[in-house]
């Protein structure tokens, strides 16, 4: 069966007030999708009212020019990585996730030096006032990756930091300055907030190709 028709049926009981993970848990159940498939639609789905919300609320790409923003770290650099190697896919509220669900295991890649480079290309050229990246303390080697960027700020002559916590989702939240992330958490709490990997896409149209925008068949 192609995935869409259970992403149809999911959206159906959001809409109608459902909780997020019964009702993906439900449709997966009833169409006996297998893991891969239900972590996609569980990623990819949303009620019509939150993606509404959320489009309406990201700010243009352009906000970054003269303002600060603090940057999702490992959010933001696994999503760049995924789209890289066309593990991304475009989801309800127009935001681009990844689908390996690798979060707590993220490891350096051959996609990481391309993927910050890129960020920090996009960054210098929007120029910003102050650029902040913020990295889980909990995941392995957040030090020394702070400490990368940290070097590559200055390489690219952008004024910021990067630093790790203990407390990345609410740092984000109660953030006075721009927020770039992909969780659907922070956007909706964040003052303001931006599209950050959209952004990305749209300046570097290569990126495109690594974005997959159809539900694929699935294999049940």
């Amino acid at each position: 069966m192609n995935l869409e028709t259970a992403a149809a049926d999911i959206r159906y009981l959001l809409d109608r007030g459902y909780p997020q993970e019964g009702a993906v848990k439900f449709v997966s159940a009833h169409y006996r999708l297998d893991e891969n498939a239900t972590h996609l639609l569980s990623r990819a789905v949303l009620a019509r009212e939150v993606s509404d919300k959320r489009k309406k609320k990201f700010l243009p790409c352009d906000a970054i020019k003269g303002n600060s923003i603090a940057i999702d770290g490992y959010n933001i650099l696994i999503g760049l990585e995924s789209i890289l190697e066309k593990k991304a896919f475009i989801c309800d509220d127009g935001v681009i996730r990844d689908i390996r669900g690798i979060f707590r295991n993220y490891k350096a890649s051959e996609s990481t030096g391309t993927a910050i480079d890129t960020i920090l290309q996009f960054l210098k050229e929007k120029n910003p006032i102050y650029v902040c990246f913020l990295l889980d303390s909990q995941i392995s080697n957040s030090g020394l990756l702070a400490g990368k960027l940290r070097e590559k700020l200055g390489e690219y002559g952008l004024k910021g930091d990067a630093r790790t916590s203990g407390h990345v989702d609410y740092d984000l939240k109660n953030s006075k300055y721009i927020v770039a992330s992909s969780d659907g958490v922070i956007i909706d709490a964040a003052e303001s907030v931006i599209n950050f990997l959209d952004c990305l896409v749209t300046r570097f149209r290569h990126l495109e190709a690594g974005i997959a925008r159809k539900f694929p068949d699935s294999q049940n």
